[in-house]
């Protein structure tokens, strides 16, 4: 089975777009969500997910960024990563948003930012949208259980896009 085929449709994709934005508005305007001390950044979940379902299709990224990007969709989906929405609600999708902010800035490093850019939706620039996350990621990183092995992870890549 073609791995295109598992990516949702567009309804689908509008759909799913539309319930986890709803529901992530309705949280942050929650006592609970107004106290989250990430909540100026769960609003970049939905917006972050559609990027990288978009950018997946498009046939201008090449084979190796397409597997990244893949690979990071899984992680976004996975009810079992480091940290779970399922157990932490959206709090969980920290993690999510650190690792796609890396894969995204590889990618524009790479193939150059209006690869990229032409598929973000959210209200703010994309450029400043990663530069804000960039900047907090080490305090959502140190949130991170395993933040050793994902700290490895990140220079391992890294140092494979220079070579």
């Amino acid at each position: 089975m073609d791995a295109f085929q598992k990516i949702p449709n567009e309804k689908e994709q509008r759909d799913f777009y539309k319930k986890l934005r709803t529901k992530l508005v309705t949280f942050l305007e929650s006592k609970t969500g107004r106290k989250n001390k990430f909540a100026d950044y769960l609003m970049f979940v939905p917006d972050l997910f559609h990027l990288l379902i978009k950018t997946l299709m498009d046939p201008a990224i090449d084979t190796k960024s397409r597997s990244l990007i893949g690979a990071t969709i899984a992680y976004f989906i996975f009810p079992m990563d480091f940290l779970p929405e399922g157990v932490l609600g959206f709090g969980g999708f920290m993690d999510d948003i650190v690792l796609t902010t890396f894969v995204v800035n590889t990618i524009i490093n790479k193939l150059g930012p209006e690869v990229i850019e032409k598929h973000w939706t959210g209200d703010e620039k994309l450029l400043d949208v990663l530069q804000k996350i960039a900047e907090t990621s080490d305090q959502i990183v140190s949130k991170i259980p395993v933040k050793s092995m994902f700290t490895q992870y990140v220079r391992h890549e890294s140092k494979d896009d220079k070579k």
